[in-house]
């Protein structure tokens, strides 16, 4: 098991990782020196207060362009406390200080979504006696449209795919943002049977006359790259392609590897309860009893007919084991792999224009 960071080593990373990466990418530098400056210990409400402190300034700003009739100013102004309030909560919201973050960073995500172009939907997709909020952006045009059901991981929530929906977007793709099971506003926890999710949003997606229900994919990335994997199996009828971006499948879920990964040297902090939490367990001796059912080759599927499948890693990933990647190619229909340098996911310049140009050629 990683070594946990003190708190210096961890001011450190976000400072490297500011404007970069994760949820610090649009952050600035001034606000965030701001902020460590006063963060005086790892408690976790101490760390939703500071963050939430520098998202206030914005999202008075954002009001005042708001009332003024100032669009790109007030979009802006809402992002950039969206983007506080989430690193207040980040990476689990498992305090009260932490779910008021996560209160306030998706009701700033929506007031900035107010602005964005092509609009945004917020859905909220029929599942069962419960709804799957989710976020829908298609392309402008009357012509039908293809849509990628696009998620993140156990930290990484739909509000979070704006930068993916972008970019799908500008290669003339939809997008369907949700939350994978046990994160976000996701209604259930992750489990042996929670793909039943997914299922449901292209149940949805395919009565929307918009959406050409002949092209449809689905995109996960890190954790996520699990349910895009099962799905690609369990729904190789009715999805198009499955992009597998940087997540685990067998060997991943094994005790040794769950041991040795969690608070891997890439992660930042709380990498136990992360992981725990999105399948309700609460550490890692309940998750190394849980996760080996989980494994796509115990469970059966790795031999069955798939949809087309890109499966994308870093090869110095230390979250999820490159193994994981070659399983998939060794099983079932033939796939398309593209590995990076580097670590988890494969984070280059040309990772993301990579898997839009996959994606394009699959769905013409």
């Amino acid at each position: 098991m990683g070594r946990l960071k003190s708190l210096e080593e961890m001011k450190e990373i976000i400072r490297e990782r500011t404007g970069k990466r994760t949820v610090f990418r649009r952050a600035q530098s001034s606000d965030v020196e701001s902020v460590l400056e006063r963060l005086s210990s790892k408690d976790p409400d101490h760390w939703a207060t500071e963050w939430s402190r520098a998202a206030k300034p914005y999202e008075e700003e954002g009001m005042n362009h708001e009332q003024a009739g100032r669009s790109r100013e007030a979009h802006d102004a809402y992002l950039m406390a969206y983007t506080y309030y989430t690193i207040g909560r980040y990476p689990v919201p498992y305090t009260s200080g932490k779910k008021k973050s996560f209160h306030k960073s998706l009701e700033l995500f929506l007031k900035a979504s107010r602005y964005f172009d092509p609009p945004m939907e917020r859905l909220e997709i029929p599942f069962g006696d419960k709804i799957i909020p989710a976020y829908l952006r298609l392309p402008r045009g009357e012509e039908k449209h293809s849509v990628v059901i696009n998620f993140g991981g156990i930290d990484s929530y739909k509000a979070e795919c704006r930068d993916y929906d972008e970019a799908l977007l500008q290669g003339g793709l939809g997008s369907c943002a949700v939350d994978m099971p046990g994160v976000g506003e996701s209604p259930i926890k992750g489990s042996t049977t929670a793909e039943t999710l997914f299922s449901a949003v292209i149940d949805y997606l395919e009565k929307r006359p918009e959406v050409d229900a002949r092209r449809i994919a689905i995109l996960g990335r890190s954790f996520g790259g699990y349910w895009a994997a099962k799905m690609a199996f369990v729904e190789a009828k009715r999805l198009n392609a499955a992009v597998v971006w940087g997540g685990g499948v067998h060997y991943f879920f094994q005790e040794e590897w769950q041991r040795k990964s969690t608070n891997a040297e890439s992660y930042l902090m709380d990498h136990e309860l992360a992981r725990a939490l999105a399948f309700g367990l609460e550490n890692l001796e309940e998750t190394v009893k849980l996760f080996p059912s989980l494994s796509l080759k115990t469970q059966g599927w790795l031999d069955k007919p798939s949809c087309p499948m890109l499966i994308v890693n870093g090869k110095e990933d230390l979250q999820t084991p490159i193994e994981d990647l070659h399983i998939l190619l060794e099983h079932g229909s033939p796939k398309a792999a593209r590995v990076f340098p580097g670590g988890h996911m494969g984070q280059t310049a040309e990772t993301l224009p990579t898997i839009i140009r996959w994606l394009k050629k699959e769905l013409q």
